[in-house]
């Protein structure tokens, strides 16, 4: 069966494929004619639980048939308050208050309006490569491709760039890469934006869009004391990199730093639309009444959807599970890298890994995107990311096993091979 026109659907929208998938199962995805695909993109980065986890489905129909709305500001929907339990106690010790929404950027927006407001302060500080959002605000805080933002202009102001301590692509060892880094950011805070004026600094402790790169343990620890010291706010976005992605329930633990704001969506419902924003409550005590809010935020078949998540998360330890087939995948990557030398780096945590393709120690966008194609071509669904696009990015659902990371792994040594043959 051909797929089918898309012809009103707004151009707006890149499609890296025509496939329309019918049903969805674990890491695969099945179109109309029973053709099966491996799903390594997650939905970009949003099915952790992999597609229609049973008992993620059974909550959202068990709470359709219930009640499907009830607007916050007028009634609350027990599985809202259940949610804010849930999250309370896995998000750090000092996050115990929440907010909800629908998505990444609505809940960016939302934490940028609180920091700003309990500070009394207005600028932002954000980094080299980052990605936040498509809204007119969380466009000004992205930077990790042009594209987002050209046309735009002009955007909300106050936002102030630093560079992301991205050691491969500055050629430099980590240590050299976190002092230099540490450096600059000091220098904006004398040059550009005095502490006393910046509200918050936000970073994702694993950058997204600008090429899956950690940031490094003591860069995450000294931007929390540095924060500390000066009564800035520290905002984790952890929207592609939270609830078990990174091979924790959020990759800022591997620091051992609390936030004093956290950003998630993503993998929180499982598919369904939801975000929220995590708070010391004596800081949400200081967001005015009234002056944020939503029609659908803390929706109840949303709330619903996210509790079943996050006892499937916990239940089915999916985060373990992530960090256990990322040491696979990763290793199997650096024995391809070793074949294969267009591979310039493979990084990553838990199963939000990023190869990077390089040539004569340039970005090569070409290799990258061959390779992605070759791999689409049998069935294997990757995506790439960074601001050259020349790193293919691995978020396969957290319940892969191993023998599925070898069946990937077997497409992309085929699509490897290809591709340097060809530019032989």
């Amino acid at each position: 069966m051909p797929p089918q026109p898309l012809t009103h659907l707004s151009p707006v929208w890149s499609h890296m494929t025509t496939m329309q998938p019918v049903r969805g199962e674990g890491i695969y995805l099945y179109d109309a004619d029973g053709n099966r695909f491996m799903d390594f993109t997650s939905g970009i980065g949003v099915t952790n639980t992999g597609h229609s986890h049973p008992r993620v489905v059974k909550a959202i129909q068990e709470q359709a048939a219930n009640l499907l709305h009830a607007q916050i500001n007028i009634v609350v929907a027990p599985a809202v308050i259940e949610l804010s339990e849930r999250l309370n106690a896995i998000t750090p010790d000092n996050l115990d208050c929440f907010f909800f929404a629908n998505s990444g950027a609505e809940a960016t927006e939302g934490a940028v309006k609180l920091a700003r407001q309990a500070t009394k302060r207005q600028n932002l500080i954000v980094f080299q490569g980052s990605f936040h959002g498509r809204t007119a605000q969380t466009m000004a805080m992205t930077t990790s491709k042009t594209v987002y933002r050209a046309g735009y202009q002009p955007l909300p102001g106050g936002i102030f760039v630093t560079p992301f301590p991205y050691s491969y692509f500055y050629g430099w060892e980590e240590e050299q890469t976190v002092d230099w880094c540490l450096e600059q950011l000091h220098l904006l805070l004398k040059s550009q934006t005095a502490p006393e004026e910046t509200a918050a600094i936000v970073i994702e402790p694993i950058l997204g869009e600008g090429g899956y790169v950690p940031a490094p343990d003591r860069f995450m620890q000294e931007l929390r004391k540095l924060c500390s010291h000066y009564g800035i706010l520290l905002v984790a976005d952890e929207v592609q990199s939270g609830f078990g992605r990174s091979g924790k329930m959020f990759a800022s633990e591997y620091s051992g730093i609390q936030p004093d704001i956290m950003i998630m969506a993503k993998g929180l419902g499982s598919g369904v639309p939801i975000s929220a924003v995590g708070a010391p409550a004596e800081l949400m005590s200081r967001w005015t009444t009234g002056s944020h809010g939503g029609t659908y935020g803390g929706n109840a078949l949303a709330a619903a959807a996210a509790n079943a998540t996050i006892q499937v998360m916990q239940g089915e330890d999916l985060p373990d599970n992530a960090a256990r087939m990322g040491g696979v995948l990763i290793e199997g990557l650096k024995q391809l890298q070793a074949e294969f030398p267009i591979i310039g780096d493979v990084r990553g945590r838990g199963l939000m890994i990023g190869t990077e393709f390089t040539r004569n120690g340039h970005p090569d966008k070409d290799a990258a995107k061959a390779v992605q194609k070759a791999c689409q071509e049998h069935n294997l669904l990757l995506l790439t990311c960074g601001s050259y696009e020349n790193t293919v990015r691995w978020i396969p659902p957290l319940v892969v096993n191993e023998a599925q990371i070898n069946d990937a792994l077997g497409i992309f040594a085929e699509a490897l091979g290809a591709a340097q043959q060809a530019k032989l």
